[in-house]
């Protein structure tokens, strides 16, 4: 079974093909870095005209790779939301018009299941798992039980930790893409110079809050900038206090989580981060030390597929199209589609 995946969600176009097997034939990434650079973030309408001028150039480069033709595939998927709607639809268009000029069944793939389900194609993962699903505009802590079965445990009240890391890289002038920027940055930091709020530590469920972090950052920055402008040690440190207390408080929010589901899964033992953010290897270190504390074994895919990408559209098609889940052709792009009744 050979499984074509394309993903258009946001700013990246990117297309994979995979087996049924764990085989990766191909993966082509176009990333949108230097169109949205200038603004600082994300431009929906430039996204959606940059997908619409790769998709074909994409997916013919991937099938080059692969060295197959579309007579060779079992299925197409497409990533059919949540994502900034130009470019889902973009991407559902294209992976419709495939599907039925070849006669090829249609798969649409939730973004975030793509990425909830990356580690059973990196990792030797056997459902159920505890997953932390943290990126740009996500962060959620989910029990995995099945392709399309979902136990959302705690999500964010307010910002995503992805996007507290951009808006706290554009308020330190460090460039974007801001998690990178912000991880690069604090490497040369002090965490302890900055003393910052961590919302929600200490209290019951597993909740996240990032809001009230980002405006403390913010008037830190006012106070030091009444003085002089910043220096590059002060946004080294002030990035290092950052990463260090959003490390705690997702660590925080995962203790609660692994207690409510070691009691419903006793012989569970997976521990899975994925997402954009499970990219920062400070998180990675930190959930691997919170995850061995408790008798549990930490997975991640790779750092380059932790970002989005066309191999976990692709799998996560795999993992639908082998249990005969598959889309009509009038399926509709979706700007929200909530991971945990998405079957619904």
């Amino acid at each position: 079974m050979l499984v074509m995946g394309i993903e258009s969600s946001c700013d990246e176009t990117a297309c994979a093909i995979v087996s049924e097997k764990k085989e990766l034939l191909s993966s082509i990434v176009w990333s949108q870095y230097d169109e949205h650079r200038r603004f600082g973030g994300v431009v929906p309408e430039i996204a959606a005209r940059a997908h619409l001028e790769q998709v074909d150039i994409i997916i013919k480069e991937a099938m080059k790779q692969a060295n197959v033709d579309f007579k060779d595939l079992s299925a197409i998927a497409v990533a059919g939301g949540p994502g900034l709607i130009g470019g889902v639809m973009v991407g559902v268009v294209t992976a419709k018009a495939i599907a039925l000029a070849h006669n090829l069944p249609f798969v649409a793939i939730n973004h975030l299941e793509g990425h909830a389900l990356m580690s059973r194609f990196t990792n030797d993962i056997e459902f159920p798992y505890l997953l932390m699903l943290t990126s740009g505009g996500h962060c959620q802590i989910l029990i995995v039980e099945a392709p399309g079965k979902y136990e959302k445990l705690g999500g964010t009240i307010d910002d995503s930790a992805g996007e507290a890391f951009d808006k706290v890289a554009k308020m330190l002038n460090v460039g974007y893409p801001g998690g990178p920027n912000i991880e690069r940055c604090a490497f040369y930091g002090n965490p302890k110079r900055f003393c910052l709020p961590t919302p929600m530590k200490g209290r019951a469920g597993c909740d996240f809050s990032f809001s009230g972090l980002k405006t403390a950052v913010r008037h830190q920055i006012e106070e030091l900038e009444k003085n002089a402008p910043l220096s590059e040690q002060d946004k080294a440190d002030m990035s290092a206090s950052f990463q260090k207390t959003v490390v705690e408080v997702i660590s925080d929010r995962l203790k609660n989580a692994i207690s409510i589901f070691k009691d419903k899964y006793p012989n569970a033992k997976h521990l899975v981060v994925s997402g954009g953010v499970a990219a920062n290897t400070s998180l990675r270190d930190a959930l691997l030390s919170l995850a061995t504390k408790n008798n549990m074994e930490f997975a991640a895919p790779p750092l380059k597929l932790c970002t989005d990408n066309g191999v976990m559209i692709a799998w996560a098609g795999v993992e639908r199209f082998r249990l005969g889940k598959t889309s009509c052709l009038d399926f509709k792009a979706k700007p929200r589609w909530p991971l945990d009744n998405m079957d619904e």
